[in-house]
């Protein structure tokens, strides 16, 4: 059975200092499904998943996290992991019910953290993608690479886009101009820049190496449960990682994706939404007060 999600709506949540731009897709649907981005990106990452789990059922809410989208920046550039973090948990406090967090890159290992750390859990489930306590530094280095490399921005939508497909080969499709204007905004030298902050880079991009052994600790005292999506193709995570994970957290689930590279929702959407909505779903069916208004796939 197919339900018809209403259209999504943006507001501004405010959090300690800044206010966050939200979109929820089915606000009275259940579960709730909270979606966290990578470093970088946006809450467009979800567009495809969000809105396909809505229809089926689902409130699902995606947000850009500070300094990236339509989200406030902080005028000093003072950016911390610890910041994120409280913005998610603000977020996830702010549901009408302890929401199923999927958690990509950096959004995945905020989650790791509050899931471990913060009593009662925050979140009724945790989905992962592609990462783990543990990383690959080469791997990152490869991301952080590609961000630094244009500091002056773009010429148009076309230079982006072939910068884009350059770093992104598994790609059949180069973006058009309609969804690099959700990606890129016009400065005052009239080029094209990242959305994002670019003290960000500085501030948050090298901060997450020193909180290994942190991570692996919270990951330790997960008590929810847990589905690892990874990329076959993923130069951030390994087997090796991944093995580490699993005995950190031996209830957890994974699955890896033999087309996606650490982007996973990008690379195999169809893929990706197909085991996030068996996840969820499979939650629900053994939860009776989950299940209210959610249909079985």
């Amino acid at each position: 059975m197919v339900m018809i999600a209403k259209a999504s709506t943006v507001s501004r949540f405010p959090v300690a200092d800044i206010c966050l731009a939200v979109e929820s897709r089915h606000a009275s649907g259940s579960p709730t499904v909270l979606f966290a981005h990578g470093f970088g990106q946006t809450r467009g990452a979800w567009s495809a998943a969000a809105t396909a789990l809505a229809r089926r059922g689902c409130c699902c809410v995606t947000f850009d996290a500070r300094g990236h989208g339509e989200s406030d920046r902080l005028a000093g550039g003072d950016y911390h992991l610890e910041q994120f973090a409280d913005d998610l948990l603000r977020l996830a406090h702010a549901q009408s019910q302890p929401p199923i967090l999927v958690g990509a890159s950096m959004g995945g290992l905020l989650g790791l953290l509050l899931a471990g750390e913060v009593r009662p859990a925050p979140f009724a489930a945790l989905v992962l993608v592609d990462i783990t306590p543990r990383w690959e530094a080469a791997g990152v280095e490869r991301i952080l690479t590609f961000m630094q490399a244009c500091p002056d921005g773009f010429a148009d939508y076309a230079d982006a886009a072939g910068r884009i497909a350059a770093y992104l080969p598994q790609r059949r499709a180069r973006k058009s101009e309609e969804q690099l204007r959700a990606l890129l905004h016009e400065g005052s030298d009239g080029r094209l820049h990242w959305h994002w902050d670019p003290a960000l880079l500085a501030a948050v991009a090298h901060d997450t190496e020193r909180y290994q052994t942190r991570l692996k600790a919270a990951a330790a005292q997960i008590n929810v449960p847990v589905l690892l999506l990874s990329g076959a193709r993923s130069d951030v995570v390994s087997q090796a990682t991944i093995n580490e994970f699993l005995q950190l957290v031996p209830h957890a689930q994974h699955v890896q994706l033999p087309d996606a590279t650490h982007m996973l929702a990008g690379d195999a959407n169809d893929a990706f939404t197909g085991e996030v909505a068996r996840f969820v779903f499979a939650l629900a069916a053994s939860d009776a007060g989950v299940t209210a208004g959610a249909t079985q796939p």
